[in-house]
């Protein structure tokens, strides 16, 4: 097994072990360590070479050009982080597709906290090869990014929300900035996402039960009934707080083939 995991090890708790023998497996881990940390552009084919100790020819007879390097290192990104990290993570933590989703919020926390947290790499490459969009690589770090959301999605529709699409699209907009703020230096990012996010779940599923930090179970308020003699058609001086806008109502599509 690889020493890689977000990129400092596969398994959290996993010591590090000898470079792998096997030079196309060393080639990929050492790229899956450079690009998840600098960037595809940043790094060279030499720089690659040198860490990996291989021959420049080897590299080359097992990924053609740089490219190939890069689309490796985002379908080796896509099993370790999205499918190992988040999935796996979160069938761990929480049995029921609504707990499942806030679960995502409480891995996120802990990766933020992490000293070599390193973001998004999908983002990262998207925004890398934004002028180019019609590149595989841009087109590839799409494709991983609407995984992520038809995991969302999946989640969404066994919860029973009615829309699971636009409510992924919503869940997604929530996990990327969180991601970002995180960068920024935020390590509570995920935490006030969550509380975003849980308003958002309660919105869709107002009967929804969720554990809160007392033990007891949180649910939607209900609007309470105006008292006797109150005009409620009286313009209020103080502004009523903002809502949540309004879902549609038209159902999503299937989950495409994180």
């Amino acid at each position: 097994m690889s020493n890689v995991w977000t990129p400092a090890a596969v398994e959290e708790h996993e010591a590090p072990g000898p470079a792998p023998s096997n030079a196309k497996e060393r080639i990929l881990e050492t790229t899956y360590q450079l690009f998840s940390r600098h960037g595809i552009r940043a790094i060279g084919v030499d720089t690659i070479v040198a860490h990996s100790n291989v021959a420049k020819m080897t590299l080359y007879r097992h990924f053609p050009s740089k490219e190939d390097l890069a689309l490796a290192f985002l379908e080796r990104r896509e099993q370790l982080w999205t499918r190992r990290f988040v999935q796996g993570g979160v069938e761990e933590r929480a049995s029921t597709p609504a707990e499942q989703l806030l679960a995502i919020f409480d891995i996120f926390d802990e990766w933020f906290q992490r000293k070599d947290f390193e973001g998004c790499s999908f983002i990262n490459v998207l925004l890398e090869f934004a002028g180019d969009t019609t590149s595989r690589i841009y087109i590839a770090s799409v494709k991983n990014l609407e995984n992520i959301r038809a995991f969302v999605r999946g989640l969404a529709a066994e919860a029973g929300v009615k829309d699971p699409d636009a409510f992924a699209r919503q869940w997604h907009i929530l996990m990327k900035g969180s991601i970002v703020s995180a960068g920024e230096g935020d390590k509570k990012a995920a935490k006030r996402a969550k509380q975003v996010a849980t308003l958002l779940l309660l919105q869709e599923l107002p009967s929804l039960k969720l554990p809160a930090a007392n033990g007891q179970k949180r649910t939607a308020k209900k609007a309470s009934k105006p008292r006797a003699g109150v005009n409620t058609t009286a313009e209020s001086p103080v502004p009523e707080k903002a809502s949540l806008p309004a879902k549609s109502r038209s159902k999503g599509g299937q989950v495409p083939s994180s």
